[in-house]
């Protein structure tokens, strides 16, 4: 496919995403999964998780940084750029919009109870991805990533350990994981 098709296909996907997804990135990268995965086969289902694992260690809003790496992904610099300016479009709007009126959103009771029917059902839709995930993770059979996933979960729902160092943990665990196989590929 010609790159000006594929940009053209990826502007108006995850500007589409974008503009019909609320409850924050990890709603967006369910539908990106859908979408660049399930519709279009332009990414693996394995390439999606480590796209989504990078863009949720890196700073920033994970819907913007999901939209980077799988922009690039397709079609290098030029495409995360693409990406990135259909994935802020939407927000931008929106928001300039609301700011404009917030007075009137805030004190309307049909504006709130929108707003809090949506909550319950973005809850189910991360719920569906957290879901998703942990069911890839298992089906690798992977003994070592099954007991990473079960303890950074007991980490962070139990303990109340920062994120920031559960995936530190983690990102260090996948290092020292990498080179030991690769070590043992070598002898």
């Amino acid at each position: 496919m010609k790159k000006h098709v594929i940009l053209r296909k990826l502007f108006f996907s995850t500007l589409y995403l974008s503009a019909f997804t609320f409850g924050g990135g990890y709603v967006i990268v369910t539908l990106m999964k859908k979408k660049f995965v399930d519709k279009l086969h332009w990414i693996e289902e394995n390439e999606m998780l480590d796209l989504v694992a990078i863009a949720q260690s890196s700073p920033g809003a994970i819907a913007v940084n999901g939209a980077i790496v799988v922009g690039y992904k397709l079609a290098g610099i030029l495409g995360a750029l693409v990406a990135i300016i259909a994935t802020i479009i939407p927000p931008f709007v929106i928001i300039a919009l609301i700011s404009v009126f917030y007075n009137a959103f805030r004190e309307n009771f049909i504006i709130s109870s929108l707003l809090e029917g949506m909550q319950a059902g973005v809850g189910a839709v991360i719920a569906s991805v957290v879901f998703d995930m942990g069911l890839d993770v298992a089906r690798e059979k992977s003994a070592a990533s099954d007991v990473i996933m079960a303890l950074s979960f007991i980490a962070a729902c139990f303990l109340d350990v920062n994120v920031v160092y559960i995936v530190l943990v983690c990102a260090a665990l996948g290092v020292v994981r990498t080179l030991l196989q690769k070590r043992r590929r070598a002898k």
